[in-house]
């Protein structure tokens, strides 16, 4: 996960802030120091970090933070408001033109990510705000992007205009947006050609475009893994084109974040999305605050409660609420529960939205092994229909026939039974405490993926 390195070096100096009941001026001298180290091992901008720990340290000193009644938490609310503010403060929203299509161009070098992304904001444009967008594949150099693009149009079934690789990549623009306004698509997301490194022609073809299409985004797409990198493509490409925004990719890596950290005060331009995956929903808009949040294990609910909002099926949950107060919870009912959350992403990832929750014991190194969450699921649909709805079915012959169905040893088999059989008592506990009853108290539940 992206900030892993830098988070967990924050975290631990913000933690010897806690709860100290006065501050002094070397306390907040030794924390500057430890910041500055945290970020420059994450490859921030030697520049961004001097001045960001300058603006920490005067605020922290300050008699705003000395005289209050806690100075350690004002201390670390100093420290998250200016890494807000390094990230750009507040989201960015995306343009919308007065008049349709509003055009976005996506610029950068080979290898970022660009033609994956492009297929992705469609994607988000269509799912989050209902918009009809038209990719256009603009990249004439590369046979292989024109496909690319066609492919990631069908999966995503929305349309690609391309005229192939012999047409002028402005007529290619200029004719996909009378195309569009024919069709009556209210975004056009041009996937223009890229390069290894920034060079004259390559810039000289992003103009031209620019010049005619007018767009009212131009998007920079860079490669968070590259770092300080980055940082200098994404000045190069502002200065000849102007970008209007960043879209940072493969944001969930091994990454350091100093990409993230360094791109607005470098360029003065925000971060609007980032890729927190490989599949084609996996674009995030970026939220600064969020992020901030998140980095110092704040957490990130108001992520965690879109991400619910977007995957998991309200009907579904009032049907499983009916069914957990009259303690009916079936086999079935834990499948599809696990399917929704599996739709929400990687464990670990919704793990980190939780305010606190790496500071709670056992988990805060904990390994979620998501292939426990497939032996569960190969356990479970290797039971009959009449075994998933009454468990109280199983015997030694079941068992040993659902363990060699679902390739996993009946020790296994036994153990979620087990642990099935105390959610269903916790579960009627609960619902007997919300009625007035007196319930004895649950056992903490070890469920195979936790």
């Amino acid at each position: 996960m992206a900030f892993e390195g830098l988070a967990d070096r924050l975290q631990e100096t913000m933690k010897k802030l806690t709860g100290k009941g006065k501050v002094s001026e070397q306390d907040v001298k030794e924390m500057t120091r430890e910041v500055r180290l945290a970020l420059l091992e994450a490859d921030v901008n030697f520049k961004v970090v001097k001045d960001f720990v300058k603006r920490v340290k005067e605020r922290a000193i300050g008699q705003e933070v000395m005289e209050s009644l806690t100075p350690g938490q004002q201390v670390i609310k100093v420290v998250k408001e200016e890494l807000t503010d390094l990230m750009g403060g507040e989201q960015s929203k995306i343009a919308v033109s007065d008049r349709s299509p509003t055009v976005i161009m996506m610029v950068g070098l080979q290898g970022a990510g660009k033609t994956t992304t492009t297929g992705k904001l469609a994607n988000l444009l269509r799912k989050k705000h209902n918009r009809k967008p038209l990719l256009v594949a603009a990249d004439i150099y590369r046979p292989a992007a024109i496909n690319q693009l066609e492919t990631i149009g069908r999966q995503l079934d929305i349309p690609v205009f391309a005229m192939g690789t012999d047409a002028n990549p402005v007529d290619i623009a200029n004719q996909a947006i009378a195309k569009a306004k024919e069709d009556h698509h209210d975004y056009v997301i041009i996937d223009t050609a890229g390069r290894l490194h920034v060079d004259e022609n390559l810039m000289d073809e992003l103009q031209q475009i620019k010049t005619n299409v007018k767009p009212d985004e131009v998007f920079l797409v860079v490669d968070a893994m590259t770092g300080q990198d980055a940082v200098n493509v994404a000045e190069s490409f502002d200065e000849q084109l102007d970008i209007s925004g960043v879209v940072l990719t493969k944001l969930d890596g091994d990454t350091r974040g100093g990409a993230a950290l360094s791109i607005k005060a470098v360029t003065n331009k925000p971060i609007k999305f980032a890729g927190m995956g490989e599949k084609l929903d996996e674009l995030e808009q970026f939220h600064p605050e969020r992020m901030a949040s998140r980095i110092l294990g704040m957490g990130d609910v108001l992520s965690l409660i879109e991400k619910a909002q977007e995957n998991v099926d309200e009907k579904k949950m009032k049907d499983l609420e009916s069914k957990m107060r009259s303690a009916s919870f079936t086999f079935d009912d834990f499948l599809d529960q696990m399917a929704q959350v599996k739709n929400m992403g990687p464990l670990e990832d919704l793990l980190g939205m939780i305010p606190g929750a790496n500071k709670m014991k056992g988990l805060k190194n904990v390994q979620l092994d998501e292939k426990q969450l497939v032996h569960v699921e190969a356990i479970i649909q290797s039971m009959t229909k009449k075994e998933r709805q009454d468990p109280n079915l199983m015997n030694a012959s079941r068992k040993k026939r659902i363990a060699k169905g679902s390739g996993r040893p009946v020790s296994e088999v036994n153990r979620l039974l087990k642990q099935f059989d105390e959610m269903k008592k916790m579960m009627k506990q609960m619902t007997n405490s919300q009625s007035g009853k007196k319930g004895k108290k649950g056992k903490g539940l070890n469920f195979p993926f936790m």
